[in-house]
């Protein structure tokens, strides 16, 4: 068969010539691989003496004799050094071999096949140098031919999988790797074959033979090529960065769990809520450090019990029943919208059957149970999977607060997930901790906050408050449980004559603290009101307590300077206490307002707050111009009244900045929000006071609102007695008979009695102990109110008289037969009254014989 050498074959590299003798010695055929040789043409050689031609001057006497041993029929190898004709000096090295020929005629001849050493020698060297790096190199070369067999593999790549170098001969990608894998590997070798594109760093998986564990390497693929650029077929160098992959697992592992902890600690504990909380945790933990978790919390702490938090695990505990009650307040899942049966823990249903507890469902753990224990002891318990489940690692993770626990949260991974290892276990307990420290925290504030609502509730008026003359309506709207508890507050106080008092405040700050003061100033106001005080002079008095709410002792706080004559530098400890009261000043605002029902008058006078509302018919809402004032607390400022006479049937509104403030518009539109909402004063009151909350864009939750209407509604001119007395002796059967008289019209003649003899009582004192003329009014509305006036300014006092005196003992009378009875002040006088309660069609009750012995 004939073959033909293709360029680039082995004769191109060990530059092979050869060239002929004939029987004259002379050069007879010259090759053109000896011409580039030599670098002579076949013109300028043949037929000269190759000696003569080629050899050096020295050598020529010995080669003469060589060539004549040749052509007498001798073979000849040795390596000969030539010269180019025209050179003087030797250019190289040939290793000639001479074999004797004959010609046609029998003539003895030779045929010279001549190599170039220095050629062959780099050969040596390449060949030597390529066997060292292929053979002693730490990393697995291949060799790929092109129908992508095997040609070659070193001994490094057969130590990783298996047998000699030489056994690799001929094996394809698919002796190696999985399906998958050799499909990837092989087209990449392809693609490197067809457009000569070396891939770097292929990342390849596979299980070597005669091993179990996952290997990873990094291969780098290049095409090979012949002399003459001939693709010859593809070279891999492989590494094994299995330990690399393990490393930048770990270090991703890491990372993800300090990323995991960076943002369980930006969004948990965002809401003091408890169910809120639990579930920012799995919001967290799903999916990105397991497939589905879910939170369970004591019964206890959901429910608010005052027993501590480590007496709920211990309840059933002791008796080796299984865990105290616990309630699933959150569950997540990124595979399945239920949770699946291995999530249940164990938990012991109604009826003795294990299943997962529902969301919002109260369970027990079994005492030997997994769960039970990791509540028991406070540690990371693991819960065995279901071998025919999809959940394969289970982790039930006690959530610890302050050494106690307040719940379990379980992290599970389904199959197809990595096991969890003790890096999982130490996050899965910093997530759990981290939540159940802000669940202590919600669980803490939820007590403190419920106690300070109770606080706050128990200082409002309780139920709808009653008022002569008015219809009242208010509503009180706390903010939400993400807010601390304010400090606003209203009230409705009755006060003599059948005239009422409106209040509306609000102490600056929140908390207890707020609330407390709240307290403190609503309880001051009351006994304020009982002293039947003008407005500005109940705001006065209330600014002296608000100033001394801060203060040590509750005392009017001084500025630390001696009390003696000269001022004196004050002390350091008395710079620190002054520190202290300026930290602890409470500022607050207040509306107060007297409605009087005979003259529908009403009298403002304002602390710093909101001014009053007032819708008449047929008119729209106005804002009263009352004087503001400063807050309550800061002091030095006189307050202003201001007196309005009323319409029938207009509406007055009092009313906290919770209701028209709002960080997203200005206070000057959610008052005319509020004015507009008033449109129709008419309507039932309940139903002006929701519209108003439905209407207004009060932010509900950002503060506490507080809103107090009344509909003004005068005493009838039927239902007031008002008469003017002389000031003589005949004044006292006069005031008898008109009383006598006007209650025999209201028809109260039961009260006939009793109200003359207290007239008699009151009328005579101030005949007695009181200046200038006498006035008597009598008031019918919801009881029988009597007033007598005069100009006097001696309030009267009541007294116990001694057994020899014949007199003092009216008061004393008035405060038996009477259901209350006080002075009061007056621009020109004093007011001295007593209210009897209209009668119920029951006999009217006798006095005892101690009441009457009292008296003496």
């Amino acid at each position: 068969m004939w073959q033909s050498s293709p360029p680039g074959s082995i004769y191109d590299y060990i530059r092979v010539a050869s060239f002929s003798i004939g029987p004259d010695g002379l050069i007879e055929q010259w090759s053109r691989r000896a011409a580039g040789l030599f670098g002579m043409s076949s013109a300028e050689v043949v037929g000269k003496d190759p000696v003569e031609a080629f050899m050096p001057a020295e050598l020529r006497p010995d080669a003469h004799r060589r060539v004549r041993e040749i052509l007498d029929g001798k073979e000849w190898t040795g390596l000969v050094p030539f010269r180019i004709p025209g050179e003087s000096t030797v250019r190289g090295m040939a290793e000639i071999y001479v074999m004797p020929s004959e010609t046609e005629t029998g003539e003895r001849a030779a045929l010279c096949i001549v190599v170039d050493v220095g050629a062959l020698r780099r050969i040596e060297t390449d060949l030597a140098a390529s066997q060292a790096i292929f053979g002693q190199s730490p990393f697995g070369f291949v060799l790929f031919g092109t129908d992508f067999t095997v040609v070659r593999a070193n001994k490094r790549f057969a130590t990783v999988f298996g047998g000699e170098a030489d056994d690799h001969r001929g094996r394809t990608v698919d002796d190696y790797l999985a399906r998958p894998e050799a499909e990837r590997l092989s087209a990449t070798l392809r693609r490197v074959l067809e457009t000569g594109d070396a891939v770097t760093d292929l990342q390849l998986v596979g299980t070597p033979r005669g091993t179990t564990g996952r290997r990873h390497w990094s291969m780098n693929l290049y095409r090979v090529h012949s002399g003459a650029g001939r693709p010859v077929g593809v070279a891999g160098l492989a590494t094994d960065v299995t330990q690399r992959h393990i490393a930048a697992r770990e270090a991703a592992s890491a990372r993800r769990n300090l990323a995991l902890l960076n943002e369980a600690s930006a969004r948990i504990g965002n809401s003091l809520d408890l169910e809120t909380t639990a579930r920012e945790l799995l919001d967290v933990a799903v999916p990105g450090f397991c497939d589905l978790a879910s939170v369970d919390l004591y019964q206890g702490l959901l429910t608010g019990e005052e027993a501590s938090p480590a007496s709920w695990g211990r309840r059933h505990q002791e008796s080796g029943t299984g865990s105290a009650e616990l309630r699933r307040v959150a569950h997540a899942s990124a595979v399945s919208d239920a949770l699946p049966e291995s999530l249940s823990g164990g938990v012991a249903g109604a009826g003795g059957d294990a299943g997962p507890p529902a969301l919002g469902s109260v369970h027990r753990y079994p005492f030997h149970s997994p769960c039970a224990v990791a509540l028991r002891t406070g540690r990371v318990e693991n819960v065995p999977g279901d071998e025919r489940g999809f959940v394969h690692s289970t982790l039930a993770v006690p959530m610890v607060a302050h050494d106690v626990v307040v719940g379990l949260v379980q992290f599970s991974r389904t199959k197809g997930s990595e096991s969890f290892g003790e890096r999982d276990r130490a996050l899965a307990t910093e997530l759990a901790a981290r939540a159940a420290v802000c669940i202590d925290n919600a669980r803490l504030y939820r007590r403190e906050h419920e106690r300070a609502l109770i606080l706050q509730r128990s200082l409002l008026p309780p139920g709808d408050p009653e008022a002569a003359g008015l219809d009242i309506a208010c509503r009180y709207l706390p903010g939400n449980t993400a807010t601390e508890v304010g400090g606003d507050w209203f009230d409705v106080i009755e006060l003599p004559g059948h005239r009422t008092a409106l209040v509306v405040g609000d102490v600056m700050g929140r908390g207890l603290r707020a609330a407390v003061a709240m307290g403190e100033l609503r309880t001051a106001v009351r006994t304020l009101a009982l002293l039947d005080l003008e407005p500005a002079e109940v705001l006065s008095a209330l600014d002296e307590v608000a100033r001394g709410l801060g203060t040590p002792g509750g005392g009017e706080r001084s500025d630390g300077f001696g009390a003696g004559g000269g001022a004196q530098w004050p002390s350091r400890a008395a710079h620190k206490s002054r520190e202290a009261d300026l930290s602890e000043v409470y500022l607050a605002t207040c509306v107060y307002a007297v409605y009087d029902p005979v003259t529908r008058r009403c009298t403002f006078a304002n602390a710093g707050h909101l001014p009053p509302v007032v819708a008449e018919p047929g008119e729209p809402a106005m804002l009263l111009d009352v004087p503001p004032g400063m807050p309550l607390g800061v002091g030095g400022e006189p307050f202003e009244e201001v007196e309005v006479e009323l319409r029938e049937g207009a509406l007055l509104a009092l009313y906290t900045d919770g209701l028209v403030e709002s960080r997203d518009h200005p206070l000057d539109e959610g008052l005319d929000a509020f004015r507009h909402a008033l449109t129709e004063p008419s309507q039932p009151l309940e139903d002006v006071c929701d519209h108003v909350l439905t209407t207004l864009d009060t932010r509900h939750g950002e503060d506490d609102i507080a809103l107090l209407m009344a509909r003004i509604q005068g005493l009838a001119p039927d239902a007031v007695g008002d008469w003017r007395l002389p000031r003589e002796l005949r004044s006292v059967a006069r005031a008898r008979e008109l009383a006598r008289a006007q209650l025999s019209a209201w028809d109260l003649d039961d009260l006939v009695d009793t109200t003359e003899l207290l007239v008699s009582e009151l009328v005579t004192n101030a005949l007695r102990y009181g200046e200038g003329e006498i006035r008597l009014r009598l008031l019918r509305d919801r009881t029988l109110v009597c007033e007598v006036w005069d100009a006097g300014l001696v309030q009267p006092r009541r007294r116990r008289a001694r057994d020899t005196d014949e007199g003092g003992r009216g008061l004393q009378l008035v405060g038996l037969l009477s259901a209350a009875w006080g002075s009061r002040r007056t621009p020109r006088g004093k007011t001295v009254w007593f209210e009897l309660a209209l009668p119920d069609g029951a006999p009217a009750a006798e006095l005892s014989v101690e009441q009457l012995l009292s008296m003496y």
